[in-house]
């Protein structure tokens, strides 16, 4: 007999969303596994200055936790992760958290129809498995030759004790966390050079503070608080046509334009901070700051970096900054799942033996070959203009219909017929060609190292809640003990 009905790894918001979910309907034999010593996830790692969230607030959270307290229209990191800890504490998710226990390998068992998961403290069974360990885990470093003598830290493991007043700061990448505490740290500086390998497309952030008064409506008048996030929900699912309709996208691309315009006047600096692909191709990033900062004086925009040395870092343009600290914003290795190389069929083949370097996934949920196991935030779920949490609680979903039903009926498992897959992939692939992923003219993170585009949603917020959000019994091989019932 297993030990537990569930384990679920990791106790970020799709761990806690998880676990949350699970006892509203009963299910109480399970444990969460977080190998850190408090939980949050990315909004635990990542605590760079500016650090915030580019999703509405009203937006980024569950459903069945409004957080009518947000204190700005795009809420910042301490914030989200006081709401996840507070709403974990609420719906009683401590208790069954196991923190500083890492998950190092789970290997199914067709004999004994349940999984054998080892882990830093000891070995744990259990008839399903929930990964939750998200794509924005593992940090991505630059792949050229870094022999640097001072400090050089990743954005997400940001070293609070150096100081970077009046030092000398290279900073290497653009994106999204780039964008955020380049603004922040800038004014500290005495200088600061930039090492952008790609021009970004950054729009204006309708970010501002929620007075007092906003707040008390949106505690006394849950109504309001729903018309909200309506409000954003829809204003967001406006944008993804855009994703979809690239004659569309470009339009809106005027707007980024003119902010940079705005913002910068230098034309050899904008002609460098002008994109060349199709806005959308790439993640779309917000900021009211960020092409201010970079237009200041103490900054310097250099192109690629080809190597950081003991006291400078070589621009692939031949240029040379000498520096005394060098920040990483080059991002996570999002395709890279942090546990497919821990998690194996009842053959020994891992998940990234399965995938060969592009993943795949059943609504991105579930994988043939591994039965009871289920992905949150998993392969071609990714969009541009939704929150994540709308990702997550279409897959819970999902996946508590599916455990659910394991336990009402008593089956033992519940596996994934392979065909099923094959077929929603093709058709994932398809339907993504005339997407502005796809078409856009730029290279990209939804791209896995055999270049196919293993991250993308390429329909609706719509049509992923309804899709992913159904658990057809039909779809998987359906098991009691060995035998196949269904």
């Amino acid at each position: 007999m297993a030990d537990h009905e569930v384990l679920i790894v990791g106790a970020g918001a799709s761990g806690i969303g998880a676990a949350i979910r699970l006892l509203q309907v009963g299910i109480t034999s399970f444990a969460v596994l977080e190998k850190a010593e408090s939980l949050g996830g990315t909004w635990r790692d990542n605590t760079y200055p500016g650090c915030a969230c580019d999703v509405p607030s009203a937006l980024y959270s569950y459903s069945f936790a409004p957080n009518p307290s947000w204190t700005r229209a795009f809420a910042g990191q301490a914030e989200i992760r006081g709401y996840l800890e507070s709403t974990a504490a609420q719906y009683g998710v401590l208790s069954h958290t196991r923190f500083g226990v890492e998950m190092l390998r789970a290997s199914w068992s067709d004999e004994a129809q349940h999984w054998v998961v080892s882990t830093s403290a000891g070995e744990l069974t259990a008839r399903v498995l929930i990964t939750g360990t998200g794509p924005w885990h593992e940090p991505l470093m630059p792949s050229v030759p870094m022999s640097f003598d001072g400090p050089l830290f990743h954005s997400s493991r940001w070293d609070h004790s150096v100081d970077l007043r009046g030092k000398r700061v290279a900073v290497i990448g653009t994106g999204a966390s780039a964008v955020q505490f380049v603004p922040a740290i800038q004014p500290l500086v005495s200088s600061l050079h930039l090492f952008q390998r790609t021009a970004q497309w950054v729009l204006p952030k309708p970010d501002h503070y929620v007075p007092p008064l906003e707040r008390w409506l949106m505690r006394r008048v849950p109504a309001a608080q729903r018309a909200l996030r309506a409000a954003e929900y829809f204003g967001m699912e406006a944008l993804g046509v855009g994703f979809r309709k690239p004659a569309v996208m470009r339009q809106l691309q005027r707007v980024g334009a003119w902010h940079l315009r705005r913002s910068v006047r230098d034309p050899l600096l904008r002609a460098a901070l002008t994109p060349s692909y199709t806005l959308g191709c790439k993640r779309i990033l917000m900021s009211n700051d960020y092409y201010p900062a970079v237009a200041a004086s103490n900054v310097t925009v250099h192109s690629g970096v080809a190597s950081v040395n003991e006291s400078s870092v070589v621009g692939t343009d031949g240029s040379v900054a000498a520096v005394d600290v060098v920040v990483l914003g080059t991002g996570f290795k999002i395709l890279s799942l942090p546990l497919a190389s821990r998690v194996f069929d009842a053959a020994g083949r891992s998940l990234q033996d399965h995938w060969q370097g592009s993943p795949t996934a059943y609504l991105g949920t579930t994988v043939a070959g591994f039965p009871n196991a289920f992905n949150l935030l998993g392969p071609s779920l990714g969009t541009g203009h939704t929150s994540a949490f709308m990702i997550l609680e279409a897959q819970l979903d999902h996946t508590i219909a599916a455990i659910s039903g394991l336990l009402r009926h008593g089956w033992s498992s519940l596996d994934l017929r392979p065909a099923v897959q094959e077929s929603f992939n093709a058709e994932v692939q398809d339907a993504l060609q005339t997407t502005v992923y796809e078409t856009g003219g730029c290279a990209s993170y939804y791209h896995d190292t055999n270049g196919r585009n293993s991250f993308n949603w390429p329909w609706s917020t719509r049509r992923l809640r309804a899709r992913v959000g159904r658990f057809s019994p039909g779809d998987y091989a359906i098991h009691s003990g060995v035998e196949v019932v269904r």
